[in-house]
């Protein structure tokens, strides 16, 4: 019966998919297949692409890093191959449909976050763990709940490469002190105003994924507000 409902569902999303326009021959739909709000059910988006009358479904999955302004963040990862889509927002507080003052109070919880859809024929996951390290020091403390560093898994397989990840970097030494990086489920992700969308890369500040984020850029100004 289950497969049934499946099959039923999945003829639906293609008979969408064809109200709704992505580009020149192309349609696309979104669909949760798990709903959950720690995130794991929202990891596999399902699209339906059309081409010449053809029919082609492609599997993205999603990732969300916090490493700070998420301004930075984002930039980084839009320039990572493989990589499709990103929003910046807010994520693992306990304010529903925080505003960007509210986070930067530090009352809501809630750590500045990079959500991250990547199509992974073309880009691993531990590709995108690299540019997470790169991009901020995981090492300081006392940086506020918005801005503190935080990798929110979709998966069991996205958990066992972060933690593994992080524990190689931490035993190497190269950064010279613990890393204060938090690994836990992905929670509800609240998209921030549309002021915050691609920010760099609208101003022409975008930055390469294999430099780093300067320690000026990780000091938040008097406005609550990093640059």
């Amino acid at each position: 019966m289950s497969e049934d409902i499946n099959h039923q569902r999945l003829g639906f999303l293609a008979a969408a998919a064809t109200t709704v326009a992505a580009g020149p021959g192309v349609a696309r739909v979104s669909a949760e297949f798990v709903g959950s709000n720690s995130g794991a059910g929202k990891a596999l988006e399902q699209q339906v692409v059309r081409r010449e009358g053809s029919q082609i479904m492609a599997t993205t999955q999603k990732a969300t890093f916090g490493a700070g302004c998420f301004w930075s963040v984002e930039a980084a990862f839009r320039q990572v191959p493989g990589v499709v889509d990103t929003a910046v927002g807010f994520a693992g507080g306990t304010t529903q449909h925080p505003t960007c003052e509210e986070v930067s109070s530090g009352h809501s919880g809630h750590a500045e976050v990079v959500e991250v859809e990547y199509d992974p024929e073309k880009v691993a996951y531990q590709r995108l763990l690299d540019v997470f390290w790169a991009t901020h020091d995981p090492t300081t403390p006392d940086v506020g709940d918005e801005y503190r560093s935080v990798i929110f898994f979709h998966t069991p397989e996205q958990e066992a490469a972060a933690r593994a990840s992080k524990e190689l970097l931490d035993r190497s030494g190269k950064l010279g002190r613990p890393i204060l990086t938090e690994i836990a489920p992905a929670p509800t992700f609240y998209r921030a105003e549309e002021y915050h969308q691609r920010y760099r890369e609208r101003r022409g500040r975008a930055r390469s994924p294999a430099g780093t984020v300067s320690t000026a850029a990780r000091t938040a100004p008097a406005s609550g507000r990093r640059s």
